[in-house]
C-alpha cells in the first residue's frame, strides 16, 4: 500500500500492517464473527485491547502499537467495536447464514436506524455499495455510541465499512 496516499487522503487502500483480515479458514466457522481492526498508523491508542474481554486483542508493548489479533479467543461480541475512538473496529460473521453476513458496525449518527430498516452500505470512500438490513442495535457500555448488526450479500464483506441511513 503507499503510505503517502493513505495520509494524504486518510483512504485506506489495500492490505497493510494494522489492517488484516482474519484467517480465512477459521473466518469461515467461527459462530459470532471475528473483529477486523483497520489501524494501519501508529498513534497512542488502546481501548480495542483494554475493552476485551477475552484477551483477543493482544496486550500492546507499546501505546502505540498497532493492534493484532488472537483469532481463536476472538467471540465477535463487539465491546472493541463500541470503545475504538477511530471507529477502526467492526466485526463480520460469516457464518450468519448461507448467502449473508453479518456485519457489527459502530454507529455514533442521527438518525439511529430501526430493527429490520434497509440501509445504504458504504465503502471506504463514502459510496454505495450495496444495501443490508439491520438485524439489531446494541450499546455494550450504556454510553451512547451504538453497534449496529447489518445483514449483507457475502460478496460485499470486502468493501462495506459503514452504513447511511435510508430516509
Amino acid at each position: 500500500m503507499n503510505a503517502e496516499k493513505l495520509y494524504n487522503s486518510g483512504v485506506l487502500t489495500g492490505t497493510c500492517k494494522g489492517a488484516i483480515l482474519p484467517p480465512k479458514e477459521l473466518w469461515e466457522r467461527k459462530k459470532g464473527g471475528l473483529v477486523v481492526i483497520e489501524c494501519p498508523q501508529r498513534i497512542p491508542c488502546n481501548p480495542c485491547h483494554t475493552s476485551c474481554p477475552t484477551g483477543a486483542v493482544v496486550e500492546f508493548k507499546d501505546i502505540n502499537d498497532q493492534p493484532e489479533i488472537d483469532y481463536e479467543k476472538c467471540t465477535g461480541c463487539a465491546m472493541c467495536v463500541a470503545k475504538c475512538p477511530g471507529l477502526a473496529c467492526f466485526v463480520v460473521d460469516l457464518t450468519f447464514s448461507k448467502e449473508k453476513a453479518l456485519l457489527k458496525l459502530p454507529y455514533e449518527l442521527s438518525p439511529l436506524p430501526e430493527k429490520k430498516e434497509t440501509v445504504s452500505c458504504l465503502n471506504r470512500i463514502g459510496e454505495v455499495v450495496t444495501q443490508g438490513v439491520v438485524e439489531n442495535i446494541t450499546e455494550p457500555f450504556k454510553d451512547s455510541t451504538k453497534v449496529l448488526h447489518v445483514s449483507i450479500d457475502k460478496a460485499f464483506v470486502d468493501q462495506v465499512r459503514s452504513v447511511r441511513v435510508v430516509k
